[in-house]
């Protein structure tokens, strides 16, 4: 039961998050489109609260568990994120504004936005992982098996870490450096 509501939520996330753009763009209605957009975190309200109540009439603590909890981690992390970047392009598409501007390929706007990328990341690992262990203690039979996916999450985390942070030590380019030498001979 618990897999069909995680389901119903991806989906009910992304039928809010459409339906918010369209009623905001395509229909001219900002503050319905408003609404729906802010009635986006509710999934997750949902999510978790079929959670709390599947583990409360005793459901064994499991994968399931662990997927809600990455799920809600996702979207706290990155979910306003997700919003601000699927509004942009929705005004542009659907609204006639300006084409939105892309990021920097490199250089230290490129290296501060991967960082906060990562930082986003970890509020994610913190947030989900604290739902994993809350609902394993809240289960009475411990966190063990909810905690599963917790160990390649935080695999996938450090090497995001290290991906991250290695555009800060990104040097000039080839071009620029041989540029630059050129100009201080």
């Amino acid at each position: 039961m618990l897999l069909a509501v995680i389901a119903a939520c991806e989906i009910g996330f992304w039928v809010l998050l459409a339906a918010g753009l369209v009623a905001r763009y395509l229909l001219r209605r900002p503050k319905a489109g408003l609404v729906l957009l802010a009635a986006v975190p509710l999934v997750d309200v949902v999510m978790l609260v079929a959670s709390i109540l599947d583990i409360h009439r005793g459901g064994e603590p499991g994968f399931k568990h662990s997927l809600a909890a990455i799920f809600i981690g996702v979207s706290v992390g990155f979910g306003h994120q997700s919003l601000k970047w699927a509004d942009k392009w929705a005004a542009h598409y659907l609204g006639g504004a300006p084409r939105p501007v892309k990021p920097p390929k490199k250089g230290p706007e490129r290296a501060r936005r991967e960082r906060a990328g990562w930082y986003r990341h970890l509020l994610a690992y913190g947030v989900g992982v604290g739902i994993m262990v809350g609902l394993g203690l809240l289960s009475g039979r411990g966190y063990d098996a909810v905690l599963g996916p917790a160990w390649t999450w935080t695999i996938v985390l450090a090497i995001d870490a290290i991906v991250s942070f290695s555009y800060s030590f990104e040097g000039a380019e080839p071009e620029e450096r041989t540029a630059r030498e050129k100009q201080s001979v």
